[in-house]
């Protein structure tokens, strides 16, 4: 079984979104939130295998939600799902670590095959989400794409420290220091941190 929390500031949204969910038995809506401080605290204590956010949400907005998520290392695989098919939004999502970027007004169908494929590891995105990035023009410099927090756990490890010394260093837990890693070596297309290191001292150098 895997577990889901949605997180949507419409209390409506949140049961068309659980009804659609209650199809999959695979699902298990574990929890709801209504805003971002209550879906991080949802969050730390359930450690759901998927987390659906909504973007433009009333107080913490659904990017500063997701910036926190990943800040704390929360592991769970984050989708957007929203309104907006902006370039901006879709962009500043995508960058700030989340797992995929769902339009709600995608066929219900689709829409729960790509929640449960999400599940399972693979990047989801709408049609035109997709056709946003696979023409997106990339910056010459591939650490923008890092959060700032895991440009610090990278510098660490550059430095040559372990996981356990990083987490002492930056106040953080091991756990989350590894979670940082596998974000980071996946935003850089990388299989090592040995092989982000060498980037990382090239960027430098360069």
């Amino acid at each position: 079984m895997l577990t889901l929390m949605i997180v949507d500031d419409h209390p409506l949204m949140r049961r068309g979104i659980r009804q659609l969910l209650a199809l999959e038995p695979r699902l298990d809506v574990v929890a709801e939130a209504n805003n971002g401080t209550e879906a991080l605290a949802e969050a730390r204590r359930l450690a759901p295998d998927v987390i659906l956010l909504d973007l433009n949400m009333k107080g913490m907005s659904g990017l500063d939600t997701l910036k926190a998520l990943r800040h704390e290392g929360i592991a769970s695989r984050i989708l957007v799902l929203t309104v907006s098919d902006a370039r901006a939004d879709i962009y500043a999502m995508v960058d700030a670590g989340a797992d995929g970027y769902l339009l709600k007004d995608s066929e219900p169908e689709k829409l729960l095959s790509q929640i449960m494929q999400a599940a399972e590891g693979e990047k989801v995105f709408s049609e035109a989400v997709e056709n946003y990035l696979a023409t997106r023009q990339y910056s010459a410099d591939p650490f923008r794409q890092l959060t700032e927090r895991e440009r610090d756990v990278l510098q660490e490890v550059a430095r040559g420290l372990s996981n356990k010394q990083v987490a002492t260093t930056l106040h953080i837990s091991e756990e989350t220091v590894k979670v940082h890693i596998r974000n980071l070596l996946r935003k850089l297309n990388v299989r090592s941190r040995v092989a982000a290191t060498v980037m990382w001292l090239e960027n430098r150098i360069n």
